[in-house]
């Protein structure tokens, strides 16, 4: 974890620092997958991959620019407060729960009776806001987790969430107009 996610050592709580690698190891024991690059380096299992790079390039440019929407704001705006560290975890954790979600065995399982148990059974932000809270991470941080993708719209996402949100669909955005999702 510690390679795969060096922004993890700009967080300066250290307590916080290690259940991020907790989380992303419990989450990666719970799947086929031995690293993050393994995941498929995509938003969704039926969405465009990327032609370059891994899910970890992901994770890690969207901790960086939600850093920079963060600091941005705060230097621009006096009273904005926000936990620059929150930002970092959040950034890196948000996809938390994409191992289970991109699991094969669970795809093929989910798609052979949908009725029984839904498709997919949880989507990964559910499923990645179970994670940390197993792991002892904040309420806070296991919320950025949660709401950061479509499941979000239905609860008032925090300043934090709010940023990594908009980070996260920049990213796949951009990344789409710049002709870099594979079609």
């Amino acid at each position: 974890m510690i390679e795969s996610l060096p922004e993890a050592k700009e967080i300066g709580n250290l307590e916080l620092r290690e259940k991020v690698y907790d989380a992303w190891a419990m989450s990666l024991a719970e799947s086929k997958y031995a690293r993050i690059e393994d995941i498929p380096p995509s938003g969704g299992p039926d969405t465009p991959p990327l032609k370059v790079g891994t899910q970890t390039d992901h994770l890690r440019s969207v901790a960086r620019m939600a850093v920079a929407i963060a600091k941005d704001l705060q230097s621009t705006f006096k009273g904005f407060d926000v936990d620059v560290d929150e930002v970092i975890a959040g950034g890196l954790l948000h996809d938390l729960g994409k191992p289970f979600e991109f699991d094969s065995g669970n795809q093929v399982r989910w798609k052979s009776n949908p009725g029984a148990s839904g498709w997919p059974s949880f989507r990964h932000s559910v499923y990645g806001a179970h994670i940390a809270l197993s792991v002892g991470l904040p309420e806070r941080i296991a919320h950025i987790v949660g709401a950061h993708s479509k499941e979000g719209q239905f609860i008032e996402r925090s300043v934090v969430a709010t940023i990594v949100h908009y980070a996260d669909h920049c990213f796949w955005l951009a990344l789409e107009k710049g002709n870099l999702l594979k079609t």
